[in-house]
């Protein structure tokens, strides 16, 4: 492609809403143009890149069995009202009704009109196990659309379903699927890491996300260095500390006056206690599928520990976007809670969860459920109970490792890919079964699989850029090479730029050359700005048939003879690194 006919612009800056190298470079590069508020289009060189891309998804898909289909972004309400998804998965659905009234969604996501297929399509377990997948549109209304294509309204997924007759075809199928993720992203250029996951309003109990390494990322990762424990924060279990010894009495509760004490380090300080030794409130409301409250909700957990938001609504089962923190004037008229003094001795009328910790500490200090008072020497079973027990807390850096006890450490990412093993949640919701060689009906055991195609494009950015621009990985750069031209009007670099030209693309190497009038600077600071990973430079040299030869995620440069230019260009293509 000759830079002269190609539709590009390039920025000199990025729009003052880009705040990540990704979006700033994307934008600046001229690959990707913004419409609306989380809504981009893709402009030649970028489209190419999420092709290629694309291609190495469906490669690796393909290697798995697995077929390609495509169907509607438009899904009928019906179908997830079936699953019980039209109500749980929240406003981010993007819901629409045609000129009938009849109401639609745009799909986030693809789980019932595959399962709709399946069950209309198979009956026997001989035409199971099969994989379907597809390269598609996605839609969700996000609150806070930001970072680019990070977190989008509109973006491109593969999303791939499984269905087999049992559990263990489903963990043959997961495995298979694990297995050609790392492929994918291997291929891709990424440095990533697969960690255990939650479920989200996908379902399903198991799941693995593939996390591109980044600081910019949304993910957040706990990991073990001395042992395999890797998990996202939101999904990745505590370890209880031990309990209190039997050798220790539960002392009589008192109460006690603790002028201005709201917080937990000002009770701490106050009674001269460990965090620890506190427990701490956080009073929430439930609401029903109209939005309106239909319960109060008082969580405990230990003063020195964070409420992880995920393992709660988990522990609720309800969708994420059913509960919100309470005005703690209208819960205390309904339950007895006072903000800044609820402890669980004297609630009532809401449901309390206890993290699984409280259970066996004793001597423990609470809210008195009155202003100015705590209560101190505080037991669970003896003093109160829970409605439900569970881990409800958040995994910390440097707490104990759940698997080994070693200290946990924390890293951020982006979230590029998750699977899931869905089981029998849709099948058994949908009526998706088949017929063993008995004639007798089984659901059908499914897993489904996603990548964030336009998302992993962005990753591949965050992790290969410089202060110039891009640095693509040639298996997924829109060109492998970049001929600058240094004077177009020169007959004999015209002449020799053109011979690398056609002689490279005959080889089967993407070359874009650059035949613009314009300044050699700003060719060069294009060449990197774009992160083509090759640039050939014919200059002054051109007489003696020499290049010069760089490569972009490389400071020097080497002056070559267009032979060699050419051998050593052919043989990086082919490696594909």
């Amino acid at each position: 492609m000759r830079l002269s006919k190609m539709h590009l612009k390039t920025l000199r800056e990025a729009p003052t809403e880009a705040e990540i190298p990704s979006h700033v470079l994307l934008l600046r590069s001229g690959m990707i143009r913004k419409l609306a508020s989380g809504i981009y289009g893709f402009m030649p060189l970028g489209w190419r890149s999420l092709r290629k891309i694309e291609n190495i998804i469906r490669e690796e898909m393909d290697n798995t069995g697995a077929q390609e289909i495509l169907m509607s972004a438009i899904q009928p309400s019906e179908l997830w009202e079936e699953s019980g998804r039209w109500y749980a998965y929240g406003p981010e659905l993007w819901r629409i009704k045609d000129r009938g009234g009849r109401d639609f969604c745009l799909g986030p996501t693809h789980e019932e009109i595959f399962t709709d297929i399946i069950r209309n399509d198979v009956s026997s377990y001989r035409q199971l196990p099969t994989t379907l997948y597809q390269i598609q549109t996605k839609y969700r209304d996000e609150a806070r659309p930001r970072f680019g294509l990070m977190r989008s309204r509109e973006f491109i997924m593969k999303d791939a379903y499984s269905f087999d007759k049992d559990r263990d075809g489903l963990d043959a199928s997961y495995d298979s699927m694990y297995d050609a993720y790392s492929k994918i992203f291997t291929r891709c250029g990424l440095t990533f890491r697969p960690v255990e996951a939650d479920t989200g309003a996908i379902g399903g109990k198991g799941s693995h996300e593939f996390t591109a390494l980044s600081e910019v990322g949304e993910s957040e990762i706990a990991y073990c260095e001395s042992c395999d424990m890797a998990a996202t924060v939101e999904r990745a279990e505590c370890r209880d500390d031990a309990p209190t010894p039997d050798s220790v009495e539960m002392l009589p509760m008192e109460e006690v006056h603790t002028p201005g004490t709201k917080t937990i380090e000002d009770v701490a300080s106050f009674l001269k206690l460990d965090k620890s030794q506190t427990i701490k409130a956080i009073l929430l409301e439930k609401y029903d599928e109209e939005g309106k409250v239909s319960d109060y909700v008082a969580c405990f957990l230990r003063g020195d520990r964070e409420l992880n938001m995920t393992k709660l609504v988990n522990a609720l089962d309800i969708p994420e976007h059913a509960i919100a923190f309470a005005d703690e004037e209208k819960m205390g008229s309904k339950t007895g809670a006072v903000g800044g003094f609820t402890g669980p001795t004297k609630l009532h009328d809401c449901i309390m969860v206890v993290d699984s910790e409280l259970v066996g500490q004793k001597n423990l200090c609470a809210g008195a459920c009155k202003e100015d008072h705590h209560i101190i020497n505080v037991n669970y079973d003896r003093d109160y109970k829970g409605d439900i027990v569970a881990d409800i807390k958040t995994l910390k850096e440097g707490d104990a490792c759940p698997v080994c006890g070693a200290p946990i450490k924390h890293t951020r990412g982006i979230e590029v890919g998750q699977i899931f093993k869905l089981g029998t949640k849709y099948s058994e919701a949908m009526g998706a079964t088949y017929k063993d060689d008995n004639q007798e009906d089984h659901p059908i055991v499914m897993g489904c699989y996603g990548i964030g195609v336009t998302r992993t494009l962005a990753a591949i950015v965050e992790q290969h850029h410089d202060d110039k621009g891009i640095i693509w990985p040639i298996s997924v750069a829109p060109y492998h090479v970049i001929i600058t031209l240094v004077k177009p009007d020169d007959d004999v670099q015209r002449r020799l730029a053109e011979e690398l030209y056609e002689e490279l693309q005959s080889e089967g190497v993407e070359v874009m050359l650059d035949d613009r009038d314009e300044r050699p600077g700003v060719k060069f600071n294009d060449a990197d700005l774009l992160g083509i990973p090759i640039r050939i430079t014919v200059g002054k040299l051109a007489a003696e048939g020499y290049v010069e030869y760089k490569l972009r995620s490389e400071a020097d440069k080497r002056e070559v003879p267009k032979e060699v230019a050419i051998d050593e260009t052919i043989e990086l293509v082919k490696s594909g690194k």
